[in-house]
């Protein structure tokens, strides 16, 4: 069965037209102008809005009142229908730092969700966010999980993720990180640098061996001093990707443009970096080990520390196109292409080209999500 979707404004290398996308088969089968629908297709009407790629979030914790570090395979499947209602069609699950038995606990349902999920965005894989991070820029990390890097532990992760594991956060200054990194990149891992203080010599040390990205640039995260660049002027000079939680709260929508500008929309990563009170009201939740409490759909833990966003990836999609006055197509990239190339699945979603998966959402004039299909299924 084929499935048409008809009357919208597609996105197609960059800018919008006037077009139809077929789906076929869970891929993207090509784009129709005058081609009729077969007897038995499919037709979506999409007149009036948008037909875009689905959104990528490689950085989230959670939402629909489930935390990723104590979520089973029932709970990932909520939470992957919660993410692709907000337009989300492919997430990576971030494991905050935890004990041995939790993360790996995490990871075996993880695998098990992924091998078995319908009606919900698609698990890519997993991120580890720690624990070879800084106890200085600890952030909500907690800090006595905190340890030097450890390559065996890793390898013994990703082989009860079965190969899963596809990004890790590291702080360059912690004894070892640097010397890692060709270690994990060997495994299928790429790596971002972040919850560090390194100085400038540290970070491109790291970037030189192969680190890809920033995690959440700005936030738990030394920045430029005129006299020591540190890791914040390693990641605005060097051509990695920056992540960005653009809720307006952990960067001024001032900071947004400033990063956009000094980088490039192509090195420009949105995430939500979300916990499990995203789609929730205020209250009393967790993260990881952690209490949160969210008060104006902002988390914190109880000292006052940022623990995480109640953002979504429509919401942030809308926010940067507030911030900046750019367009749609100039913003799409970095809620679909460059997430996608991070974590090397550029080849298999990001944008709507024919043979890729058929992940696509559907936007109202207004850029809210109106209906998600993932591998070409309408998400109910």
């Amino acid at each position: 069965m084929k499935t048409w979707i008809k009357g919208g404004r597609v996105y197609i290398s960059g800018r919008m037209e006037e077009t139809g996308l077929l789906l076929e088969n869970g891929r993207i089968k090509g784009f129709c102008s005058n081609r009729e629908p077969d007897q038995g297709d499919v037709v979506y009407d999409a007149r009036g809005a948008y037909v875009v790629p689905g959104f990528v979030d490689i950085h989230t914790h959670g939402g629909a009142g489930v935390d990723v570090n104590g979520a089973s395979r029932e709970d990932f499947q909520r939470l992957g229908h919660f993410f692709a209602s907000q337009g989300t069609t492919s997430w990576l699950c971030s494991i905050l730092t935890d004990t041995c038995e939790q993360t790996l606990y995490t990871i075996r349902e993880a695998v098990a969700h992924k091998k078995e999920h319908k009606n919900c965005a698609n698990l890519a894989g997993i991120h580890l966010e720690g624990p070879f991070l800084s106890r200085e820029y600890k952030g909500a990390m907690p800090e006595h999980l905190l340890r030097l890097p450890d390559v065996e532990l890793v390898a013994e992760y990703q082989k009860a993720a079965e190969g899963n594991i596809r990004y890790i956060t590291i702080s360059p200054e912690v004894p070892g990180a640097a010397e890692s990194i060709p270690a994990f990149k060997e495994m299928g891992i790429a790596v971002a640098m972040g919850h560090s203080g390194a100085d400038y010599e540290t970070a491109w040390k790291c970037i030189h061996n192969g680190a890809v990205s920033g995690t959440h640039v700005m936030n738990a995260m030394k920045l430029v001093h005129q006299h020591a660049p540190a890791i914040m002027g390693a990641v605005l000079e060097s051509d990695i990707y920056c992540e960005a939680i653009c809720d307006g709260r952990h960067l001024h929508p001032g900071t947004v443009r400033f990063l956009i500008k000094m980088k490039g929309m192509d090195r420009m990563v949105g995430i939500t970096d979300s916990i499990m009170a995203a789609g929730l009201p205020d209250g009393n939740y967790k993260l990881g080990v952690n209490d949160v409490v969210v008060v104006d759909g902002d988390a914190r833990l109880k000292d006052g520390t940022r623990a995480g966003s109640t953002l979504t990836t429509g919401q942030a999609l809308k926010n940067v196109i507030a911030f900046t006055g750019k367009t749609l197509a100039q913003v799409l990239p970095m809620f679909t292409e460059n997430p996608a190339k991070v974590i090397g699945l550029e080849h298999r979603i990001g944008s709507l080209e024919p043979g890729k998966d058929a992940d696509v959402v559907i936007l109202d004039s207004d850029y809210n999500v109106k209906d998600t299909f993932v591998k070409g299924h309408r998400i109910v």
